[in-house]
């Protein structure tokens, strides 16, 4: 395993943090066990090297593959149902009553492979049911990863990452694939959702300001300078009334969030 000086690190953890917001600062020992193989078969001898072509070049492709290799990709369907009990059950019949144009802004922020945004469509189906076709319950999911944001896009999941939905829910909305133990997300589903290429660190500036955020489990990598800030964007971003729900393990400074706190992990816009 290759090792990194310090100054090459501060170079790294700087550049990483001003550009993506993920405060690796803690993290020396993980970018060396994940980042060593990574340098040497990009024909690097040193971190050193790796570094200043990073920050010379700066590459989509390989900030991406640095992003991925620093960076968890974990979720599966229906992952943290509370908060989707919460959704059916207070957020849209709220916004079924308020909503006189029948359209919905919902946005997955940080969907990585696309499992958060097609259990949002799935939720926004069931509830509407047969007035579906009536509103338009358009999901915008957005990621920094195009690898994540392509595996989204193909909507392909093997049996692991669908152990929570419901078997009826697996019967309507996804379709076997060729693959034993692989499934299609439906097409009623998939249409449903509109993937975008988006920055967290970058101003917010979508056509609609949104009846609801999901953002779980991306503020995990943000120091509370940048949490906050991200925050307060959203903020300016959610329509009166909406709703922020952020993941289980994270939290807000109720003291300084513009959010009405309401249950863990869900925030409102007065």
């Amino acid at each position: 395993m290759l090792t990194i000086t310090d100054n090459d690190f501060h170079r790294l953890v700087n550049f990483v943090k001003s550009n993506y917001g993920i405060d690796l600062s803690k993290k020396k020992q993980l970018i060396m066990g994940r980042l060593s193989n990574t340098i040497l078969s990009m024909g690097f001898e040193s971190f050193k090297d790796y570094v200043d072509y990073l920050l010379k070049s700066k590459k989509p492709e390989d900030m991406e593959l640095m992003l991925n290799k620093l960076t968890t990709n974990y979720t599966y369907f229906m992952r943290e149902e509370a908060h989707f009990k919460f959704f059916t059950e207070t957020i849209l019949p709220y916004l079924e009553s308020t909503k006189k144009n029948k359209v919905l802004s919902i946005w997955s922020a940080g969907c990585s492979s696309g499992e958060e945004p097609y259990t949002i469509s799935m939720l926004l189906k069931e509830f509407f049911g047969s007035k579906a076709g009536a509103w338009d319950t358009r999901v915008l999911a957005t990621d920094i990863s195009q690898n994540a944001l392509t595996a989204a896009q193909n909507a392909v999941y093997d049996e692991s990452s669908l152990r929570e939905v419901p078997p009826a829910w697996k019967n309507k909305y996804f379709v076997k694939t060729s693959q034993p133990g692989v499934y299609g997300v439906a097409p009623i589903i998939k249409n449903n959702v509109i993937f975008r290429t988006f920055n967290l660190m970058n101003p917010i500036q979508f056509r609609l300001k949104f009846d609801v955020i999901f953002c779980r489990n991306v503020m995990i990598y943000f120091d509370q300078a940048t949490k906050e800030a991200l925050v307060n964007r959203f903020y300016q971003a959610t329509n009166p009334g909406g709703y922020l729900l952020i993941g289980h393990s994270e939290s807000l400074n109720k003291e300084t969030t513009p959010y009405r706190y309401l249950q863990p992990a869900t925030y409102r816009k007065e």
